[in-house]
Parts: structure tokens; C-alpha cells; sequence
């Protein structure tokens, strides 16, 4: 039998993975006007969404490279540079369908998630 130990480990790697799977349609849905990546990991934080720097800038590097994102180096007010990036028309219609599935998952997740015979699930729909 497992201990506690083994468990929060289990636990953790089961919460990474799951959290990994909406990071992608979090940070785009966050890109509709521009930001830097402190910016963005703010809002994030201020909407109930903590991710740290190690995981955000690879991932938006990767959006980028697979076309879902556009940056452009700025200064602003006399500071150092910051990279500004911004959702793509790609990501745009990338967004919208994942947003579409997210919406269905959702619906069905709650259904197997509070499931009591079905009926809640058949007046919803």
C-alpha cells in the first residue's frame, strides 16, 4: 500500500498534468491585447491562475513558434526592453475552436463529476 508520501506525489504529478492541459487556452485567451510576460503572468494570477515564470516563457516562445503568437521587442517610459506578444490571427481561430471544446468538456465533466441518474444532465440539455 502506498504511503502519504507516495500519494502527494501522485497527487502532484496528477495536478501538473492537469493544469498543463488549460495553460495553452488561458494564456491566449489573456493575449487579446498585448503584454510582456510579467503583465500576463499578473492578470493570470489576479484571475485565480498562479504560474510561475519557468513554465510561462517557454510556453508562450513555443506559441509563437507554432504560429499562435506574435511578439515585437518595445521600449517603454525609458525602461529596458520587453517583448510584447499578442494573440495571431491563427491563434485566434485556434482560440475560439479550443474554447468551443473547453465549453463541451466542461459540461460533460460536470455531468460525470455530479452524476445522479442523468436527470440534472437531461434538463441542461
Amino acid at each position: 500500500m502506498a504511503d502519504n508520501s507516495d500519494k502527494e506525489t501522485l497527487y502532484d504529478n496528477m495536478l501538473l498534468e492537469l493544469r498543463r492541459g488549460v495553460l495553452v487556452l488561458a494564456v491566449l485567451s489573456q493575449l487579446q491585447r498585448e503584454q510582456y510576460g510579467y503583465s500576463l503572468k499578473q492578470v493570470l494570477s489576479d484571475r485565480g491562475l498562479d504560474i510561475n515564470e519557468g513554465t510561462l516563457y517557454p510556453l508562450m516562445r513555443r506559441l509563437e513558434a507554432q504560429g499562435l503568437l506574435e511578439s515585437e521587442w518595445q521600449v517603454v517610459d525609458d525602461t529596458r526592453p520587453r517583448r510584447y506578444y499578442r494573440i495571431s490571427e491563427t491563434g485566434k481561430t485556434i482560440l475560439a475552436n479550443l474554447t468551443q471544446e473547453w465549453q463541451a468538456l466542461a459540461l460533460t465533466m460536470n455531468h460525470l463529476l455530479h452524476s445522479d441518474g442523468g436527470d440534472k444532465w437531461k434538463a441542461m440539455n
